[in-house]
């Protein structure tokens, strides 16, 4: 009996426990700062990237949502990493790539580190309040309107699937 009323009570306060909002300041490719407070009412997708791996091509996809659905209202954050030693050597080296062979017009950041102590606040944020770090290139956080963790995706989730559209037609509408 004890049992039952002690996970009770675990529900009842986890339900009670709201989600933190996740934040953060990048500094951008281009130069500059992006804020996650700039896009607060916004969903934003936040993507680790990386220009010489398997899922390289997920750029393409990254870049049809960005035009699909910028207009309702969704970022699409691009984040250069080299945390698993496949990106290219600079921030310059990395726009120029997505330039040319992915004709990149979403936000993009310098090249960070997205896991383990060195990693960007942000993805601190995610990891103390999902568990979620990236595993590998092109691991996607969802961020909702008010700033809290909407979903996860690892690599294999392509920015086309069904369940990522439809996950973000949710925050959208």
């Amino acid at each position: 009996m004890f049992r039952i009323i002690f996970l009770i009570v675990l529900l009842l306060v986890g339900r009670a426990v709201q989600a933190a909002p996740v934040s953060g300041v990048f500094p951008s490719i281009d130069g500059g700062t992006l804020s996650m407070e700039y896009w607060r009412g916004q969903p934003v997708l936040v993507v680790n990237t990386a220009s010489q791996c398997g899922f390289t091509g997920q750029y393409a996809g990254l870049q049809d949502l960005w035009e699909t659905y910028r207009g309702k209202g969704l970022i699409v954050l691009a984040v250069p990493s080299d945390d698993f030693n496949q990106e290219l050597a600079t921030a310059a080296e990395v726009k120029e790539f997505c330039a040319l062979n992915y004709d990149l017009t979403l936000p993009m950041t310098d090249i960070l580190h997205v896991k383990g102590a060195g990693a960007h606040p942000f993805y601190k944020a995610v990891k103390a309040e999902t568990g979620f770090e990236p595993g590998w290139n092109f691991n996607k956080v969802l961020v909702a309107p008010d700033g809290t963790v909407a979903a996860t995706f690892g690599s294999a989730v392509r920015p086309d699937s069904a369940r990522m559209k439809r996950e973000i037609e949710a925050l959208l509408n």
